[in-house]
């Protein structure tokens, strides 16, 4: 049988011992990964694809800007509570019956956010695509772990990268074509034949190993319970956090009462939950959220590796799109086609990367990607109000080879040493600092740029007074240009002409202090990339030859 745990190698006789081998999928590997790999990349795609279409949702659902943005937080906020509890759901349900779940929920909710009449209904909706949709991504991945064996995961998590580490970068022109062309319903329709598709490869191909058979036959049993509590409490922690990071900016932090309160209640919950899951391996139970990952070296700096990628690619594709539409004056369909060659370039070094990670220590591959990366950030703090198109995709470019070299390797580190029955805790929780991380980046790049735009502007605009020459002189010059009189005039700083060529120059110094705030945040993260580099030492050489077996 094609499920069986056991294979008899054929020499055995009486008497003779049973050659255990793992377990391996009765269809090629290559086109398990290819099912899978479908579903995840739509649902990475729609976490960035609504973005660009939050003013035509707000208009057409007679809405606010502010109140539109609840169509990202509500779903970012679900995303994060089921991603680390997915593994726990397929104890009892199974893994290829969790996965279908989530595909058919995703495309069910996707139908009827493009039905929604009002918000409240559309961010509903959205709640439960975030929940389908974060069981999708960890799924897949614990997929490719069983179906390859660890000397070819590199490979097979090349394809699962090019699904998360493109789709954010195609997502802003494909939803900026679609709402400028059609309505932005259909940036939600057009999943619904991707899932159905999805759902019907998944249901001939996909399969759970024994190993997940024999964990939904103890829950059936009543050896496994399901964790209402810890579950809660999951939701308290990751949901809280998400609302925090995307609400933050805007209600100045601390200065908000409710974000205040949503803070207390974040950590609250996080150190509950920590005390309950320990509590939950004492007594023999499984934990929502597998903790004794943590010991082993390499799964913990895998979980920050993985964390500052999430931070670096989600941060920066916030950043060069809103450099270039506010300061640079371009439009969205523009500036995300400033971002798509790079997801061509990413494309084209995944599978190189893939094919690398079994050949090089993936300690030197990562270790390389970071310099790539920041090199690349250091790079893009030569940016200036005057840069070409064509420099702004070379940068970018370049970003994008060394995250190319950094997904793969990470994901490799992470499942050394780990037993096969914690694969899926182990893709729950990889995903989860991405995610965060990109949560994070995210609400860093908002928060730094209106603080260093306003510090930088502050210290500039001393500089617009009477007793500044050059101030002076410049108005006078502008003085004529607006139909006023010369730089001669005696009340330079009045008269006709006077009032637009100050608004003219105030207007030049606001962009020039964007600008400094741009390179202020570029420079961070190249430094934050950089602190990476050290933790490389500590992660335990892993072996050169993988037994097949070995990483179970």
């Amino acid at each position: 049988m094609a499920t069986a745990a056991l294979q008899l190698d054929s020499t055995n006789a009486p008497g003779t011992s049973v050659v255990e081998k793992p377990w391996r999928p009765r269809i090629n590997p290559w086109i398990v990964a290819m099912t899978v790999t479908l579903a995840t990349f739509m649902e990475v795609l729609d976490s960035s694809i609504a973005n660009v279409a939050l003013p035509h949702i707000a208009g057409g659902l007679g809405a606010t800007q502010d109140e539109a943005t609840w169509v990202l937080t509500s779903y970012l906020v679900a995303n994060a509570v089921i991603l680390p509890a997915g593994a726990y759901m397929t104890t009892f349900i199974g893994r290829k019956k969790f996965y279908m779940i989530c595909v058919a929920l995703f495309g069910i909710s996707s139908a009827l956010c493009g039905l929604a009449p009002s918000l409240p209904i559309l961010v509903f909706c959205r709640i439960l695509q975030g929940v389908g949709g974060g069981g999708l991504a960890p799924s897949e991945q614990a997929i490719l772990a069983d179906t390859f064996p660890p000397e070819k995961r590199g490979q097979a998590f090349a394809m699962y990268g090019l699904a998360v580490v493109v789709a954010p970068a195609i997502g802003p022109t494909l939803g900026g074509y679609i709402t400028d062309n059609f309505d932005w319903r259909w940036i939600f329709f057009l999943n619904v034949p991707i899932c159905l598709v999805s759902l019907f490869l998944t249901s001939r191909i996909v399969e759970d190993p024994p190993y997940v058979q024999k964990q939904v036959a103890e829950s059936k049993k009543g050896g496994i319970k399901l964790d209402f509590l810890g579950f809660g409490l999951l939701g308290l922690t990751f949901g809280s956090l998400e609302f925090i990071l995307d609400k933050g900016q805007e209600d100045d932090w601390f200065a908000s009462k409710l974000i205040t309160f949503f803070v207390a209640t974040m950590v609250i919950a996080f150190f509950t939950m920590i005390w309950w899951e320990l509590r939950q391996l004492k007594v023999g139970n499984r934990p929502i959220v597998n903790l004794t990952l943590f010991k082993r070296r390499n799964f913990a700096i895998s979980f920050v590796l993985m964390f500052v990628l999430g931070f670096s690619l989600y941060g920066t594709t916030i950043l060069i799109p809103q450099f270039v539409q506010t300061l640079l004056g371009y439009t969205a369909e523009l500036a995300g086609l400033v971002l798509s060659p790079a997801g061509l370039m990413m494309m084209a070094m995944m599978p190189i990367v893939g094919f690398l990670v079994g050949k090089v220590d993936p300690r030197k591959l990562i270790a390389f990607g970071f310099l790539l990366l920041t090199s690349s950030l250091f790079k893009m703090h030569t940016l200036n109000l005057g840069v070409s198109y064509g420099y702004l995709v070379f940068v970018r470019c370049f970003q994008a080879s060394g995250l190319a070299f950094l997904f793969i390797p990470i994901n490799t580190i992470a499942y050394i040493g780990v037993k096969q029955s914690e694969n899926n805790d182990v893709s729950g929780l990889t995903n989860l600092a991405r995610n965060i991380g990109g949560s994070c980046g995210t609400a860093f790049v908002a928060t730094m740029l209106t603080r260093r735009s306003a510090a930088h502007e502050t210290n500039m605009v001393r500089n617009l007074t009477s007793a500044n020459q050059a101030f002076v002189n410049q108005v006078g010059k502008l003085k004529g240009v607006f139909g006023g009189g010369g730089s001669g005039s005696n009340n330079t700083l009045t008269g006709p002409g006077a009032h637009t060529a100050q608004a003219y120059i105030y207007n030049q110094l606001h962009r020039q202090a964007g600008m400094l705030a741009y390179l202020d945040i570029i420079l961070y993260l190249a430094i934050f990339c950089a602190c990476m580099l050290p933790l490389l030492f500590f992660i335990p050489r892993p072996p050169k030859h993988v037994d097949a077996s070995a990483g179970h």
